[in-house]
């Protein structure tokens, strides 16, 4: 029996169908570049815009923050500021003290005013002392006088003195220096003497 095998396809024909395959490649290579060139151009200007809007790219070698200044600078300002204020804690160290030296030497005159006013007030308690024994030393020699010659005297001495030396004596010896008197002068006397009476409070 005879076999009949199929037919194989000669070089050339494979050789067609390689040529066709390829130029259906490039043919849609081609239509499909503009496209393809299209979207790339939109998809580069996308990123070119987000990168203009996103800014420069940082630099690392910049830093983030600003540095505060020199320490040197900061030690220079710390340390004038801690000199202004040693300077006017002194300064008020220095007025508390005179304010202290001030007030002590109020004290001082004022207790010197004190001592002043008490030793004043004691000279005029012993002056007071002194005049009003001298005026009771006075009233007695009057008593013991002659009323004529008391009398006399008592004409020459103004009328508020005389009665005052009256207001002192005794009522008997009074009577009779006054009993010698002029009556003008007795009678003012005693207008004097009742005139003091009546402002003395009564019991």
């Amino acid at each position: 029996m005879v076999k009949i095998l199929p037919n194989k396809p000669s070089p050339g024909t494979i050789s067609l169908i390689i040529f066709c395959f390829l130029a259906s490649v490039v043919v849609r290579v081609a239509g499909s570049a503009p496209a393809l060139a299209q979207e790339m151009g939109g998809q580069r200007s996308y990123d070119n815009a987000a990168l203009a809007q996103a800014g420069p790219e940082p630099d690392n070698n910049t830093e983030i923050c600003e540095p505060m200044g020199e320490p040197s600078v900061l030690l220079a300002a710390l340390s004038s500021r801690q000199d202004q204020l040693a300077t006017r804690e002194a300064y008020i160290d220095g007025r508390e003290q005179t304010l202290k030296v001030a007030e002590a030497r109020i004290a001082e005159q004022l207790a010197a005013l004190r001592g002043a006013e008490e030793r004043l007030a004691a000279t005029l308690a012993q002056a007071d002392d002194a005049a009003e024994n001298d005026v009771a030393q006075l009233t007695e020699v009057y008593e013991r006088m002659k009323p004529a010659d008391a009398a006399g005297i008592f004409e020459t001495m103004d009328i508020q003195f005389a009665a005052g030396f009256f207001a002192r004596m005794r009522p008997d010896s009074a009577a009779n220096i006054m009993a010698e008197l002029p009556s003008e002068l007795a009678y003012s006397i005693s207008v004097v003497m009742a005139g003091r009476n009546a402002n003395a409070p009564r019991e």
